[in-house]
């Protein structure tokens, strides 16, 4: 029996909890920003100079560059700010699971339709 304090690392996935929130925070700060329209619009004019102002560092940079969810969730990212970020290229979250499968969207879509049988 587990303690209420142990848990069962899942291979592969990045457990967001005090610290993964301590080394987002900026991350997670800026794609909240996100909710403003007028923000969007900045951070597509100057994407750098956007990450800058929140304060980002380089490895969360870069995930923002590649528009990787795994490296972003790996930098400290919360799916649910992250969602916004991702809204703002029109992803949904069957295309950020897609990429957290390594999968195509319509095989990931595929997966939960049979998932539901």
């Amino acid at each position: 029996m587990l303690s209420g304090n142990s848990r069962q690392p899942v291979p592969g996935t990045t457990i967001f909890d005090s610290v993964q929130a301590r080394k987002g925070y900026a991350l997670n700060k800026m794609c909240f920003s996100f909710n403003s329209a007028a923000n969007r619009v900045a951070f597509l004019r100057d994407e750098d100079g956007y990450c800058a102002r929140y304060g980002l560092n380089a490895q969360q940079r870069e995930a923002i560059r590649s528009r990787n969810v795994l490296q972003l969730i790996e930098a400290g990212g919360n799916a649910y700010y992250l969602a916004k970020f991702a809204g703002i290229f029109s992803l949904d979250i069957q295309d950020i699971g897609a990429q957290q499968t390594s999968m195509t969207k319509d095989q990931f879509k595929a997966m939960l339709i049979a998932a539901r049988f």
